[in-house]
């Protein structure tokens, strides 16, 4: 863990114990309030919220999120693809993400390291619905995929 000299979130500073504590806590539940917070960091109110809105000013704290049942929106099925444009991609590379994102379905797209070149996840109501959405995406580029069900999922996003 890296340490501040002055333990202060803003500016340029790195983290020290107290943000690692509050972002670990804030990373299990988004919802959780400044008392709370203030008590795990052994800190005041006023000193954690204002460690909170100077990560978030820094961009540290992106945003906060809800955990979602997908069971219960009715796109149960998630898996994760591996694509990797092939020689008859014609187009940008760079610009493969930004036509993911308009693919119903796909939730999220990250540049990998290895074999392939982008991993996504996406989630759909049914297996067929997968095998749709794997022939729309080799239709939007031409590439080759893996795909991976998810079978249960334990915790993270």
């Amino acid at each position: 863990m890296v340490m501040t000299s002055n333990n202060d979130a803003g500016g340029g500073a790195a983290l020290d114990e107290k943000d690692d504590i509050i972002l670990g806590l804030l990373e299990q539940d988004g919802r959780m309030t400044l008392a709370q917070l203030a008590e795990a960091a052994s800190l005041s109110i006023s000193a954690t919220q204002s460690r909170v809105q100077k990560l978030e000013k820094r961009g540290v704290i992106e945003g906060y999120r809800a955990d979602i049942n997908y069971e219960l929106t009715g796109k149960p099925v998630s898996a994760y693809i591996d694509v990797t444009p092939t020689d008859r991609y014609g187009g940008d590379i760079d610009a493969v993400p930004t036509i993911l994102r308009r693919i119903g379905g796909v939730v999220s797209c990250d540049a990998v390291s290895g074999a392939t070149n982008y991993m996504i996840v996406v989630r759909v109501p049914s297996v067929h619905a997968l095998e749709d959405l794997l022939n729309t995406i080799q239709r939007a580029i031409p590439a080759r995929t893996v795909t991976r069900m998810v079978l249960h999922h334990y915790f993270g996003q």
